[in-house]
């Protein structure tokens, strides 16, 4: 069941409420309440200020208000849609109010002459301000008085669940709470609990804010009522995510003791040497895989920073001691830039590199397979198909995530039984910069690392914004860059989800671009052209036997041209700012100046401008990390599979930041000296979500 309290005596199951019956509980349990305690952590999103009377003269557009006035007349208008016009007035101004669902008793109750009050958004009409179907009473004294004793909570639903039954719902628990039937345990410890309020309390005031309460504080979700729970449900994650930690330390994983011979060849054949910080990276992982628990470290580094270079000397660590090495990618494209990659470095060192996905059938499929298990392959690279039950390895000792912010928690733990008897480390990589207050939050079951350095000779790309109304400006740009010997990316986006719409537009860009540019030898990349296709147009560009690569967003990640210096992107408006960062890393990793037009739809609105300002002034993928977790969320920059595992109720990352630091310290001592809290804590707030604990 999903709160803590259901696991106790004092559980009292919705059904037992008054207006509960088989199908509002059923419509309940879609939203994970099954008890009344359930019902008090399902806390209002917004609320509404009914407690006074507005003049209609004083009243705005947006304003949600009560008002109080005299029906002067109703009429029927005919138009598209047939609607009942009540006009009113107070002596300061007058307002109407617009109803296209009503009944002639309606109309006539709504007759000149009647006092009424009403509630609801004020918008602009034609002639006037307008309320749209407002709640409204009849034959009130006109006093300005109203019976409201506190402000009015608006609750997250779902259909057939109106507010006024949410707070019939929460207005019998409130008083099930009072009466002391709820039993509901103070979980935090006690000094903690009394610096800002007893969860009763807390619970009363944030259902039922009295009419004196700070409305702004409140509005904002900055009020010490509300900081006392946001505290309690990040420390609830921060717990579970320290438990699955220590649960996985306490298995068995292989030291990795190796002689540095695979690692030492494999240094002089590059044709650079390792920075300051891959260095300082891989002597980190280098330690961690000489113990017997498994390494759970996560690599950041910006675009071009080497990650792929650290990962390949902890491989080469694990396999120098005897052990096979999984690198799992979250596409089938990247999966091959990588598996091309360690072939060409591994290959020379006479180890054997194999490559697993979901689109190898038949008979290569099980002659991978039979490979792997008989240990005739040291270093398998493929998608999340190399954590399927047929896959059995003969001494898997090292896995590697690359692109962590593609994968949930599961995924990346799913690997860990495929060691046998032991648990393989577990090395994971991301290029997309992951600001602290996340990276706290979403990864405390990992250390981390960073590569904050750039390899010398890297020149930082120039962006350009630029309207779409000026494309033959940019095809010009673009003939003239190929002329010159250098290569180019024209990125397509659209705001559909369909793979196909996004795969056609590719296509007739690079039709049109054909027909423009009929010098320049064009090829084309999309999601729904086959791995071996794709492949061998990545390779005739990669070889510069194409000058233009027309493409989706499926080189958002692992393509490498040192030659491409220009990069187009249709539409930026339409994608994240960190995903935005990436393409642009697609150009820029050779010496030249290297540009990244983006080419937006004009008329920008004032939050895009914003967002491609920042494109624009920095190339810092912390910086843009941080802006994006500001503008859009993160369950935006995380990516929905993991943040889906860390939905918050009251909590908001941006907003409660500096609460985090000190819900880490609770959640130590919660295991440290209260560890029979723990459990239910997590219980209470991730619900039937705790899969972090479990896994």
């Amino acid at each position: 069941m999903p709160a803590s309290e259901n696991n106790t005596t004092s559980a009292f199951p919705v059904t037992r409420l008054k207006g509960v019956g088989p199908k509002a509980a059923e419509r309940l349990e879609k939203l994970g309440i099954h008890t009344a305690q359930d019902i008090l952590f399902h806390l209002p999103i917004r609320y509404q200020d009914r407690t006074s009377v507005i003049n209609i003269g004083t009243v705005r557009p947006g304003m949600q208000v009560v008002v109080e006035g005299e029906v002067d007349h109703s009429e029927i208008r005919f138009g598209r849609r047939r609607a009942l016009l009540v006009h009113i007035s107070d002596g300061t101004g007058s307002l109407i109010l617009r109803f296209f669902h009503f009944s002639a008793a309606q109309k006539n109750n709504l007759a000149k002459g009647k006092q009424i009050r009403c509630f609801g958004e004020v918008r602009r009409g034609q002639n006037r301000y307008e309320m749209i179907h407002p709640e409204y009473q009849l034959d009130i004294e006109r006093d300005g008085e109203l019976d409201e004793e506190s402000l009015t909570p608006i609750y997250p639903t779902t259909e057939g669940m109106h507010q006024l039954t949410w707070r019939s719902l929460t207005d019998q628990c409130l008083q099930l709470l009072e009466e002391g039937q709820l039993g509901l345990q103070e979980l935090l410890p006690e000094n903690i609990a009394s610096e800002y309020s007893t969860l009763a309390r807390a619970l009363t005031l944030l259902h039922r804010p009295p009419t004196d309460i700070d409305f702004a504080l409140l509005t904002e979700g900055k009020h010490k009522i509300q900081q006392r729970l946001a505290l309690e449900e990040l420390t609830a994650h921060q717990v579970s995510l320290r438990q699955m930690r220590y649960q996985h330390r306490q298995h068995e994983a292989p030291p990795l003791k190796s002689d540095r011979k695979l690692q030492s060849a494999f240094l002089k054949q590059l044709p650079f040497n390792l920075t300051g910080a891959q260095q300082n990276t891989v002597e980190v992982i280098s330690k961690d895989l000489l113990n017997d628990h498994p390494m759970m470290r996560l690599v950041q580094g910006d675009v071009g920073s080497g990650k792929t270079v650290v990962a390949a000397l902890a491989a080469l660590q694990a396999i120098s001691a005897g052990y096979q090495v999984a690198l799992m990618a979250p596409t089938e494209l990247l999966s091959e830039q990588h598996r091309n990659n360690f072939q060409i470095w591994f290959g020379t060192l006479g180890i054997e590199v194999a490559w697993l996905t979901g689109k190898l059938k038949g008979k290569p499929r099980r002659q991978q397979l039979e490979r792997i298990a008989a240990n005739q392959v040291q270093m398998i690279v493929g998608t999340h198909a190399l954590f399927q039950d047929e896959v059995i390895y003969a001494s898997l000792g090292l896995v590697i995530i690359d692109e962590q912010h593609r994968f949930g928690v599961h995924q990346r733990l799913a690997l860990k039984d495929k060691g046998n008897a032991v648990v393989p480390h577990q090395l994971v990589m991301t290029a997309t910069p992951i600001p602290r207050t996340l990276a706290m939050t979403a990864f405390a079951d990992l250390d981390v690392s960073v590569i904050d350095e750039l390899p010398p000779g890297r020149t930082p790309v120039k962006t350009v914004l630029i309207s779409d109304e000026r494309r033959e400006q940019v095809m010009q740009r673009v003939q003239q860059a190929c002329k010159s010997g250098r290569q180019a990316y024209w990125v397509c986006t659209l705001i559909e989800e369909s793979e196909s719409l996004q795969c056609q537009a590719a296509e007739d860009t690079a039709n049109l671009l054909a027909e423009q540019l009929q010098e320049l030898r064009i090829g084309l990349v999309h999601g729904r052209l086959s791995s071996s296709d794709k492949e061998r147009v990545m390779q005739h560009f990669k070889t510069g036997e194409l000058d233009l690569l027309v493409a989706t967003t499926v080189i958002e990640v692992g393509v490498d041209v040192p030659n491409a210096s220009l990069m187009i992107i249709e539409n930026p408006e339409r994608l994240g700012l960190s995903q935005l960062h990436q393409l642009r890393g697609r150009v820029g990793r050779g010496s030249v100046e290297s540009h990244c037009l983006l080419m937006y739809h004009a008329p920008l609105s004032q939050n895009g401008q914003q967002r491609l300002s920042v494109m624009r002034e920095t190339t810092d993928g912390f910086v843009i990390a941080q802006k994006d977790l500001e503008l859009r969320g993160p369950g935006e920059v995380l990516g929905t599979r993991q943040t889906g595992e860390m939905q918050l109720k009251i909590a908001d990352l941006m907003r409660d930041q500096l609460l985090l630091p000190r819900a880490q310290e609770v959640a130590e001592t919660l295991i440290s000296e209260y560890p029979h809290h723990t459990d239910l804590l997590v219980r209470r707030w991730l619900g039937n979500k705790t899969r972090y604990a479990n896994v």
